[in-house]
């Protein structure tokens, strides 16, 4: 199952993705009629109508996600905290971003004035199937999960290091790129590869490339911890850390997220203006 969010018409509206027999791209080919976090994590069994087939690659995006929350994990993996020169966390570490900063496939990242230095931080992400709060140590946490996204933690680094917390340096609006679908059907415990280009004039260069084998807190180790802080609610959003190979990105860059079995998430870079 995948699905998407996209402008139709002038509206908002969710579609059920699908790739034809003997058709490698993706279409939309359903709308849904409900939202697919009030699926309680059965996307297929949502209402849906048909509609003139269109392939994702011509349709215009939107995050595929609503989330009250984006939670985002620090330094789970052990590489990229030697890379930044920190500890590698004994606890899962965790920061927010806030909804407002959420940017579609396709959408230009804006680097901020105050900032001299954005990195990009590709990685996994996690959708809430349904309510999930105090999660004991044997609950099966699969069924809490209704799909994963790619997102790119993006991040004003010098920000990050003068302020000594992050809530400036991973908040500003459009600083977390999400998408193109959400998918379910990957397991993150027998390993999900996650890369990062980069392109800018004349090139395209592989900078991150991960597995999720590699967590240092596993995604079952992850949501159990967040649920014992606060409640996940359908929809919410878990960035679950990016692996090494950060760095800095200027306007006129093209950042790449690929993610297998989901896709690629696409931004450009630029300078705000204003």
């Amino acid at each position: 199952m995948k699905y998407c969010r996209f402008h139709l018409n002038g509206s908002a509206h969710y579609g059920l993705v699908e790739s034809a027999a003997g058709n490698t791209e993706d279409e939309i080919t359903r709308l849904l009629l409900q939202p697919p976090q009030s699926s309680d994590g059965d996307v297929e069994g949502l209402p849906s109508r048909r509609m003139d087939r269109i392939p994702l690659a011509q349709a215009i995006l939107l995050p595929p996600v609503e989330p009250s929350k984006i939670v985002c994990v620090g330094r789970n993996y052990r590489e990229h905290a030697a890379e930044l020169g920190h500890d590698v966390p004994q606890e899962p570490l965790l920061f927010f971003k806030p909804p407002s900063s959420l940017l579609p496939p396709g959408g230009t990242i804006l680097r901020p004035k105050v900032s001299a230095r954005t990195d990009y931080e590709g990685e996994l992400g996690v959708v809430i199937a349904r309510r999930c709060h105090q999660l004991n140590d044997s609950e099966d946490v699969r069924p809490y999960i209704l799909g994963y996204t790619c997102v790119n933690d993006f991040t004003a680094r010098d920000l990050q290091n003068k302020d000594g917390q992050w809530t400036r340096a991973k908040g500003f609006n459009t600083f977390c790129p999400v998408g193109p679908v959400v998918a379910d059907g990957l397991d993150p415990w027998a390993g999900v590869q996650v890369e990062t280009r980069v392109n800018g004039p004349g090139t395209s260069e592989v900078r991150q490339s991960g597995n999720t084998r590699d967590f240092i807190f596993p995604l079952d180790v992850v949501i159990r911890y967040i649920s014992q802080i606060m409640t996940l609610e359908p929809g919410d959003l878990i960035a679950t850390g990016t692996p090494k190979g950060v760095g800095p990105v200027v306007a006129g860059d093209v950042i790449e997220v690929s993610i297998e079995g989901i896709g690629q998430l696409r931004n450009s870079v630029a300078d705000q203006v204003a």
